[in-house]
């Protein structure tokens, strides 16, 4: 059965208007699944109560649904106790909060855990995440809570302390120190924020790395870096970025993958050069395997070092101990064991050269923790991709340093509508959200004489990992960027043969099956329409697009059409308010004629006829639903037959689809109406 979206348009309208009141910010995350921790609590410590979250249960469909399902022989033992129940005088965080208190358990999420332990190296980074003054002991209730960033806001997540164990151990994350419980805690809010334990099983470092700090990540590929990569990488740190590494899996036939398992086939189409000048605006596509690989891919190699595993980047130093300085890489394992063994591991040769004063600066510990340096060429020559997670403005409030500044904008992939897949489908690919993007000062730079702007794009698809249950796994995305001039309009919804006849100006590098597509550009001043979109047509989804840009530019969704809608709506339901008397949501079938009269339309009485058999139930009422679906199917029809209408909204009424994918602004009364009422339309 094929995965449909939950959800209609009017959430996501719903959601602008609260974020203008300053829902979903840092300072009032909204409440995940309506819980009020500060509520919550007092009613334990008043009715002297354990928490037990019913949002969240302590039983199997919380652990998972297939693997970790009710017909799972790997359930069949776990208990779920509290800490008080596994040991004695637990503790939240022991001697502060860091990356050797997190060792992965039972549980694919390395990825998860290595950007964990990047989040302990910048303490007010992890205490928005980990909020402090929760404990087991003074104003002990049972319940605590964690902070993420979901899709554009942050979100405050509520869980009861119960955990899964089997005999009296943490089946899945835990601390070195038996006592100390925040770190598996964490993974449970962020369990419940997926839906459960087995949502989290397979993933990028780079999506934890997103939901912990509201950040914009780079991808590098060792054999593609630049040749200032260390200094990317210190100055990174340095600014507070998280950086994760990983090794790609070889698949030699004693790997080769089972393809019972969610993992997507780790093909590539790699254009030549003049072959891609002949495609021109043809898409690349690029599935990954890296990305979702099980824990029997998890290869050990003989220095140590595991492939096919989430790594996390934790400091970039120099040694001082010889001319020419060595710079070193040090990384940690969320096993917290099994480590690299080559030059810098914890034992070698190397550190004998330097000073006391000097190990200490570098914090060297020979210890099977996980943690370990190796020489940064040894660093490069041993990894395949880097990920580093940059902070943006609304990571932390108080951040002076980072200036760039973030447009966001919501959208969804309709099928029949606005899902056109990627420029390899030409008769659907117009019909994609556009999202215009204007381009308005140069950048800074004094030793550079192009006149150019520099901004980020990421598209992001959202949802898929909690819908995994219901048969959802990630597209594959990209998007595309053309240039459009004056004599389009600034808010036309860019037709067929403008895409027929215009090559983009640029393009991600591939379209990939990530959660996030991310690509820095540099492009002259003016005006831009960028395209996101599927590779397959027919893909239904929602995303966000967010643009960051470090100067004055802007970007917006074609909106014109939509007024015009809007302002119909507007009228309609002001007709339906009077109609509707008795304020009982609907107006009789009976009224229904007097009201399309006021709407401007005359019909005959077969069109009555026919409108009351389809719009009305069965008590011979129509809601507010079915009243403005029929006014805009009327709309439409009218509108068809007069093609000399002054309004370009309503030539094809088919063509406004794309638009609603991405709609800004709109009072929740519409509910679903509006969404529905397009569903109709593009059936015509």
């Amino acid at each position: 059965m094929p995965y449909t979206p939950s959800g209609f348009f009017c959430d996501r309208l719903i959601r602008e208007r609260e974020r203008r009141d300053g829902e979903g910010s840092l300072s009032k995350p909204l409440r995940f699944s309506g819980q009020d921790f500060t509520a919550l609590k007092q009613e334990c410590l008043t009715k002297k109560c354990l928490f037990e979250d019913d949002t969240f249960p302590a039983s199997v469909e919380s652990l998972g649904y297939k693997e970790l399902g009710h017909k799972s022989n790997k359930v069949k033992n776990i208990v779920w106790k509290r800490p008080k129940e596994i040991c004695e005088n637990p503790q939240f965080i022991v001697g502060g909060a860091s990356r050797t208190d997190i060792c992965q358990g039972d549980l694919g999420d390395c990825w998860l855990l290595a950007a964990i332990a990047c989040l302990t190296l910048n303490e007010k980074l992890l205490y928005r995440v980990v909020p402090q003054e929760q404990s087991f002991s003074e104003g002990y209730g049972g319940i605590f809570h964690f902070q993420f960033w979901r899709y554009g806001d942050w979100v405050d997540v509520v869980i009861d302390d119960r955990i899964p164990t089997f005999n009296s151990q943490l089946v899945f994350t835990k601390s070195a120190e038996r006592n100390e419980f925040w770190s598996a805690l964490l993974e449970k809010a962020y369990a419940k924020l997926h839906g459960s334990y087995e949502a989290l099983k397979g993933g990028n470092t780079t999506e934890a790395m997103e939901d912990f700090t509201g950040g914009v990540t780079e991808f590098y590929e060792m054999k593609e870096a630049p040749k200032e990569l260390y200094k990317i990488m210190k100055k990174a740190l340095e600014r507070g970025s998280m950086m994760g590494c990983s090794i790609d899996v070889n698949l030699s036939p004693d790997l080769t993958p089972d393809l019972s398992t969610d993992l997507s086939p780790d093909l590539s189409l790699d254009l030549s050069p003049d072959l891609e000048d002949q495609l021109c605006d043809s898409c690349v596509v690029y599935f990954i395997l890296q990305s979702l690989v099980p824990a029997r891919f998890e290869t050990r190699t003989v220095t140590g070092l595991v492939k096919g595993h989430a790594y996390s980047v934790t400091a970039v130093e120099e040694s001082q101990h010889k001319e020419p300085k060595v710079r070193l890489v040090r990384l940690r394992n969320p096993w917290g064991q099994v480590e690299w063994n080559g030059p810098w591991s914890d034992n070698s040769k190397e550190w004998v050269s330097l000073s006391k004063g000097e190990k200490d600066k570098l914090q060297h510990q020979s210890a099977e923790d996980g943690e370990f340096w190796m020489a940064f060429e040894d660093f490069k020559k041993n990894y395949t991709k880097i990920e580093i997670c940059n902070l943006t403005p609304d990571a932390l409030e108080d951040d002076k340093i980072h200036k760039w500044t973030v447009s966001v904008n919501e959208g969804r992939w309709v099928r029949g509508c606005s899902a056109g897949g990627c420029r390899n489908y030409p008769d659907t690919f117009w019909t994609n959200p556009q999202y215009r993007l204007r381009l308005l000062e140069e950048d800074d730079d004094p030793e550079d004489n192009e006149v150019a702007c520099s901004f980020v794009i990421a598209l992001m698809q959202k949802n898929r990992r909690k819908e995994r249950k219901m048969g959802a796994n990630l597209f594959t995305i990209g998007f595309a960027i053309y240039e459009v001039s004056p004599m389009h309009g600034n808010k036309q919804h860019m037709q067929k043969d403008f895409f027929l006849f215009n090559s983009s100006k640029a393009r991600c590098k591939s379209y990939i099956n990530l959660r996030e597509v991310t690509q820095r550009f540099r492009l002259s001043p003016g005006e831009y329409v960028i395209i996101p979109s599927t590779y397959e047509p027919h893909q239904e989804g929602e995303f966000i697009l967010r643009v960051f840009s470090e100067k004055r530019n802007t970007s917006e969704l074609n909106l014109q059409e939509f007024r015009h809608l809007w302002n119909k709506i507007k009228q309609w339901q002001g007709i339906f308010q009077h109609y509707n008397s008795d304020q009982a949501s609907s107006i009789n079938s009976y009224e229904m004629r007097n009201a399309v009269n006021d709407a401007g339309f005359r019909l005959n009485n077969q069109l009555y006829d026919i409108i009351t058999m389809r719009y009305a139930n069965e008590s011979m009422n129509i809601d507010f639903d079915s009243f403005i679906s029929c006014l805009v199917r009327l709309e439409a029809m009218f509108s068809k037959s007069h093609t000399n209408t002054s309004s370009p909204y309503y030539t094809d009424p088919r063509s406004v689809c794309p638009l609603l994918a991405g709609l800004v602004t709109v009072h929740g009364d519409v509910k679903r109406a509006l969404y529905l009422s397009w569903f109709d339309l593009c059936d015509i």
